[in-house]
């Protein structure tokens, strides 16, 4: 990859390629618990390079604006919720959730220059405990973002989100690594408590990829023999711009009635947010105690994180790392599955200079992104819809299965992968191989 192609794929800001592709598709702003109910306390957000304010007003719609007043710039983060809108406490300008301007006390009653005002306001709509906004032309607004996992009742669904202090890219990159599990994750002493992956990773460390080309993105399956005849396959798929729904495991056991997910969010060009979700199955709930034992096991724990999402174990203190831990129980010596995951990602600077690489066989799935993203830039910028903007990826799962040695694991797993009851717009896969990378 060169200087400018990894330039062209990292930055997302409002003036930039990449910015204007994402800005195409529904993007993740922030929890629906952050916003508790009407007339509650704004909050700020930083997306895709811009710095915005979201907030409930007292008819509980949904605001997302330009977090400076129109006047002097002031933050409407200090702003009053009040009376169906965000009044600025400067000299009390005040805006509604489209960003009007419906009072402007420091002016004369007779003048209409506060129908002259308008900040920058983006549509917000509320889907799966996550409150989303669509930042592109609004002649151009795709359908909302019905995943799966937005749908299921409240109790089988659980989300939370994680500061990770890196490009998005990277970070993205890193979930769809098949291969490092064997190594990052991995547990020296299977008697340890510490979280991480046992049983067949052990013996098969080095698994085989492949990737299939979706309507929306790809699906890629990490490969690991098991024995003679057999494979343990776990798969993932890739939604595009920004998601993942994964194979779900905890500690290395399979849980066959979950899907788990993440979805990597750039807040600027060296940050980016983390919205992590599962939902299960048919009608298994999600208990309380099931899920403080996933999040402790992934290092989301609510004392692992402070108020701002960020990880107690950073990139300031080193991420904690043990190094008695690492020698003798855990590869890492890091506590947590997604912290082994961000401190890797974080620790090669805020954008890696991927003109340094030596990509392998195992990378197909970093290369398949990649060449779709940099599809998605170029149809954009040539007027045209990037990838995955149709409601096809509504019903895709991901998940592990052993399959026969003989046979291509995605003859056997399309249906479950691509379930025709799952998703009304049918997802179809197109029979599309990705051959070794180039040298």
């Amino acid at each position: 990859m060169t200087k400018e192609e990894n330039d062209l794929l990292t930055r997302t800001g409002p003036d930039t390629p990449m910015g204007a592709a994402m800005r195409r598709y529904w993007i993740p702003a922030t929890l629906s618990s952050e916003l508790v109910g009407p007339d509650c306390p704004p909050i700020r957000i930083k997306l895709l390079g811009e710095s915005l304010v979201a907030f409930r007003d007292s008819q509980g719609r949904l605001g997302l604006l330009d977090q400076f007043c129109a006047h002097r710039g002031a933050s409407l983060f200090l702003g009053r919720n009040e009376e169906s809108g965000l009044r600025c406490v400067y000299h009390g300008w005040k805006y509604d959730v489209e960003g009007r301007c419906i009072d402007m006390p420091n002016e004369p009653a007779a003048t209409n220059f506060k129908d002259q005002i308008r900040l920058k306001a983006y549509p917000a709509v509320e889907l799966g405990g996550v409150i989303w906004t669509y930042m592109g032309p609004e002649d151009k607004m795709p359908p909302l973002p019905k995943f799966e996992w937005t749908q299921v009742p409240e109790g089988r669904r659980f989300v939370s989100k994680t500061w990770q202090e890196c490009n998005w890219l990277q970070a993205l990159e890193g979930g769809f690594d098949g291969a490092h599990a064997s190594y990052l994750h991995r547990v020296v002493d299977p008697k340890t408590s510490k979280a991480g992956t046992r049983r067949f990773w052990i013996e098969s460390p080095t698994p085989e990829s492949d990737v299939e080309i979706t309507d929306c993105g790809y699906v890629c399956a990490s490969l690991h023999p098991i024995n003679d005849k057999e494979n343990m396959v776990w798969t993932a798929q890739f939604v595009m711009p920004f998601h993942q729904i994964r194979s779900s495991f905890v500690a290395g056991v399979a849980q066959e009635s979950m899907v788990e997910g993440h979805v990597w969010v750039p807040m600027d060009d060296e940050n980016c947010m983390v919205y992590n979700w599962m939902y299960a199955f048919g009608n298994q709930s999600l208990e309380d105690g099931q899920l403080a034992h996933i999040e402790q096991v992934r290092g989301r724990g609510s004392e692992e994180q402070s108020s701002d999402f960020r990880k107690i174990r950073n990139i300031d203190n080193d991420w904690l790392i043990d190094r008695q831990v690492q020698k003798y129980e855990t590869y890492t010596g890091i506590e947590g599955i997604n912290t082994q995951d961000h401190a890797i990602t974080e620790s090669m600077g805020p954008i890696v200079d991927r003109t340094h690489e030596h990509l392998g066989s195992t990378d197909r799935a970093v290369i398949a992104g990649r060449h779709l993203l940099m599809q998605a830039v170029h149809k954009t910028r040539e007027g045209g819809d990037p990838l995955g903007l149709d409601p096809t990826y509504y019903g895709v799962r991901a998940m592990g299965r052993v399959v026969p040695r003989h046979v291509r694991w995605i003859d056997v797993m399309r249906d479950s992968l691509f379930p025709p009851d799952a998703s009304k717009a049918g997802a179809h896969r197109k029979a599309e191989r990705l051959g070794p990378p180039s040298r």
